[in-house]
């Protein structure tokens, strides 16, 4: 069945159907991940190697060189999914509770599409710098830190103190992530409506941490500036707008792009933001109606746009090409061109654990944006196929050692290895995770879930 044949009611009762499946699921596992042993053991012998008394020898190693606890232990491997539940998903500020069952998904996709080791984290804090001491308390532990669903502009802070602050790599995937996998997105998608994108105009809508990180993604990749257009609740962004002064005194890198963006000063509503626009990304508010069709109509030929927002897009695909756009790309897994973060956070760590790298750049994104979109490229894109799907997964391996290579060049990882080196290692981490679960699922020690027809049953309209 095609897109266009569902009606806006079955699309929204599609939309609902995991969710109903979830509050069946969660509890019949009681979470999604757990802590598993790594290491033989044979005999109850073996406890006196990996336990007391022979665990004294490593960490005595250890405390001679601390960079060693990468070499004798699992912290290469080990990464914090750290929140304090204060913008989770769309559900706003729900506490770090209700956030555990997101960063638990989190920690599974990091495992079973990158083989890291994940923890979720939830703090029971909202004070930024209280946040950033957490994660010195807890960078002994871990190989890097993954930021997740912490409310704007407080991201931008703690993402930029953390990365001074700690010697592993510190990333924030509702910024670094998105702006990730749109870059892969829209270099393709340009290609094929053949236009050169650093001669285009791009309009930004929503000014959050995903547009924001976005843009500077964008301009370091060799957008000019001027090309971009930022629009937030209010209207475009630009240097002479009234409350140009508070929005420097309570958010100074919004700020920064009204000042770098917008070279031709255009001012007004969001209709006037997507005249004339070449590409158009959305990461605002659920729609359907968020974004008009009579918006669209007035961007340039040949128009590509990205509906971002979940569960439901800015605006309907069918709707968005009806108005004229050629190339449509939606954050939803059952309409084209899904822009994914998941197609980005899992390779990317994956490289930089592996050569142990100490931060991650926004080079590092471009490099996974490069190979993202070099992957789809090589298998065949076209319209409604722009940028890899989650289950082609030797993406991954590829897109680690992307960014490993780069972490090596940027002269920030601990430990060089060859391309072919990195991508075996890679290639056997990610399907060891992947064969190990298809394993526990064939021995019966991962239950099969309950039948979704007798979820959806019992769980009513």
């Amino acid at each position: 069945m095609s897109e266009k044949k569902l009606t806006v009611e079955e699309l929204l009762e599609k939309a609902k159907k995991p969710a109903k499946l979830a509050m069946a699921y969660h509890p019949f596992y009681e979470g999604k991940v757990q802590v598993m042993p790594k290491c033989a053991v044979r005999t109850f012998y073996d406890f006196a190697i990996w336990y007391t008394p022979g665990v004294a020898a490593p960490c005595r190693a250890i405390k001679e060189d601390v960079e060693k606890s990468f070499h004798y232990t699992n912290r290469w491997n080990y990464v914090a999914v750290v929140s304090d539940g204060t913008r989770v998903l769309g559900l706003g500020n729900i506490g770090p509770e209700a956030a555990m069952p997101v960063m638990e998904g989190k920690a599974l996709l990091f495992k079973y599409l990158g083989g890291v080791d994940a923890f979720p984290i939830c703090l029971k804090t909202k004070d930024p710098d209280e946040i950033v001491k957490a994660l010195e308390w807890l960078e002994p532990t871990f190989g890097g830190i993954n930021l997740e669903d912490i409310e704007k502009p407080k991201c931008f802070y703690i993402l930029e103190k953390a990365r001074e602050k700690l010697q592993i790599p510190v990333w924030h995937d509702d910024q670094q992530g998105t702006a990730t996998v749109i870059l892969a997105g829209l270099i393709n998608a340009f290609k094929i409506v053949g236009k050169n994108p650093k001669q285009s105009l791009i309009t930004l809508f929503g000014a959050g941490a995903a547009n924001m990180r976005t843009a500077y993604v964008l301009i370091r990749w060799g957008i000019p500036p001027g090309n971009i257009i930022m629009v937030d609740s209010k209207g475009i962004l630009h240097p002479n707008r009234p409350d140009i002064e508070k929005i420097k005194e309570e958010n100074p890198w919004k700020h920064e792009l009204a000042i770098k963006t917008n070279a031709e000063g255009r001012t007004g509503d969001a209709p006037e933001a997507f005249k004339g626009a070449d590409a158009v990304v959305a990461a605002s508010k659920p729609g359907p109606g968020t974004i008009k069709k009579e918006w669209i109509q007035t961007m340039a030929d040949n128009a590509i746009v990205f509906a971002c927002a979940n569960p439901i897009p800015e605006i309907w695909p069918w709707e968005a090409k009806e108005a004229g756009a050629r190339i449509v790309a939606t954050g939803r897994s059952d309409f084209e061109n899904q822009i994914n973060n998941s197609l980005g956070f899992p390779g990317i760590f994956r490289g930089v654990l592996d050569v142990r790298a100490k931060t991650i750049t926004d080079e590092m994104c471009i490099a996974a944006a490069e190979e993202l979109a070099r992957f789809a490229e090589e298998r065949g894109i076209n319209e409604r196929d722009i940028v890899p799907r989650m289950d082609e997964w030797e993406v991954y391996p590829r897109e680690a050692v992307a960014c490993a290579l780069k972490s090596i060049e940027d002269g920030v990882a601990r430990i060089k290895l060859s391309r072919q080196e990195l991508w075996e290692r890679a290639l056997s981490i990610i399907k060891n995770a992947r064969e190990s679960t298809k394993a526990l699922m064939e021995k019966g020690l991962i239950k099969e879930p309950p039948p979704e027809e007798e979820v959806l049953k019992s769980a009513g309209p």
